[in-house]
C-alpha cells in the first residue's frame, strides 16, 4: 500500500468519522453528498482498502479506518498548532478565534457581544460557527464551546456555566391582537423545521398544546427570529441583556414556561487553548457576560421577593 495522503484528505476522513455519516460530514465540510462520496471513494482506491462500512443507519470505521483514525488526530492537533503560530506572529493578541454554539446562543449571545471585543481587541476576529452539531475541539474544530453541559473528556475544561433566563416574544403588533387572557394553545408558534424539529422547544410545546402545528418552522434560527419580528407569531428567546435594549423590536408575553424548558450554557475549552493569549481574552469576555446574566438574574428575583412582601404587608 503506497499512497501519499494530503492533510485535506484526512480533514475529511475525520469529518466522516465523526459525524457517522455522509450526510452529516458534507454539511460540515459545507460540500455536497455526492463530492463527499467520490473523495472518499478516491482515497479507498488508492489505499486499496475501505476505510467505511456503510450502514442503513449511517457509517462505521473498518478495521484499515481505525489504524488511520489516531495518526489522523495527530494530524489534526498539528495542523492546530501551526495557525495558532501564524495567528500569534504579529501580537499575542491578535488573530482568529473560533466559537462553536447552538444557533440560539450564537444569534443571541455572541453576536451582540463581539462589538465589545472589537473596541477592546480590535486585533482579534471572532468567528462563530452555528451548528447543533458537536464540533471536535481536541481535533482543533473549535477553540471554545458553548455547550447546555460540561463536558466529562479529561482533555477539556469547563471555564463556567450559567442558566440563561428565557421568554416568549413576539412583535408589538401581534401582541396587540391577543385576546387579555391567552394561554399556549392561542399562540401561533414559530418553531424549529426538517432535522432539526425534535430540538427544544418544540418536544415541550407539544406536551403542553394538544395537537401541537407551528404556525411557521424553519431550521434557520435567523430566519424564525426575522419571521417573529415580521408578527408571524410567537417564539421562545433567550432572555438576554441585549435582546432587552431592543425594546421596539419584540415584547415578552405573560406566560410561565414550563421548568423543563432551561437555557443552560457552559463554556468549554481544551486544555492547551485555554491560555493562549487570544482565546483566553475572549474566555475573560464570555465569563463577564455570564457573571452579568447572573447578576440581572439575582436582581430581578430580589426585585420580585420585593413587591410580593410590600404586597403582603399591604393585605
Amino acid at each position: 500500500m503506497n499512497v501519499d495522503l494530503q492533510w485535506d484528505d484526512l480533514r475529511i476522513f475525520l469529518a466522516v468519522a465523526d459525524a457517522g455519516s455522509l450526510s452529516g460530514a458534507a454539511r460540515r465540510l459545507k460540500v455536497s453528498q455526492p463530492t463527499l462520496s467520490r473523495r472518499i471513494a478516491e482515497m479507498e482506491y488508492g489505499l486499496g482498502e475501505p476505510l467505511f462500512v456503510r450502514k442503513n443507519q449511517g457509517i462505521s470505521l473498518t478495521k484499515t479506518g481505525r489504524r488511520l483514525l489516531p495518526a489522523a488526530e495527530g494530524m489534526a492537533q498539528w495542523a492546530t498548532e501551526a495557525n495558532r503560530s501564524l495567528d500569534a506572529k504579529d501580537s499575542p493578541v491578535s488573530g482568529r478565534v473560533r466559537i462553536t454554539a447552538a444557533p440560539s446562543f450564537a444569534f443571541d449571545f455572541l453576536a451582540p457581544i463581539s462589538e465589545r471585543l472589537k473596541n477592546k481587541h480590535p486585533k482579534i476576529a471572532l468567528e462563530v460557527l452555528a451548528t447543533t452539531e458537536r464540533l471536535n475541539l481536541s481535533r482543533g474544530e473549535a477553540d471554545i464551546a458553548l455547550r447546555r453541559y460540561p463536558s466529562d473528556d479529561s482533555d477539556l475544561v469547563t471555564i463556567d456555566e450559567v442558566v440563561v433566563p428565557i421568554g416568549v416574544y413576539a412583535s408589538k403588533d401581534y401582541a396587540r391582537r391577543l385576546p387579555a387572557r391567552y394561554d399556549f394553545p392561542d399562540l401561533d408558534w414559530i418553531a424549529w423545521a426538517g432535522e432539526r424539529e425534535m430540538l427544544s422547544p418544540n418536544p415541550e410545546l407539544a406536551a403542553r398544546i394538544p395537537d401541537f402545528r407551528p404556525a411557521f418552522t424553519s431550521d434557520d434560527y435567523s430566519v424564525q427570529v426575522a419571521a417573529c419580528q415580521a408578527g408571524v407569531g410567537a417564539m421562545i428567546l433567550l432572555k438576554t441583556s441585549h435582546r432587552l435594549k431592543r425594546p421596539g423590536e419584540l415584547v415578552e408575553l405573560k406566560l410561565e414556561l414550563p421548568s423543563s424548558l432551561r437555557a443552560e450554557l457552559t463554556i468549554i475549552c481544551h486544555k492547551r487553548m485555554a491560555d493562549l493569549p487570544k482565546v483566553r481574552i475572549v474566555l475573560d469576555l464570555l465569563r463577564q457576560e455570564f457573571a452579568e446574566l447572573r447578576k440581572n438574574k439575582v436582581t430581578k428575583n430580589s426585585r420580585t421577593e420585593s413587591t410580593a412582601i410590600a404586597k403582603r404587608a399591604k393585605d
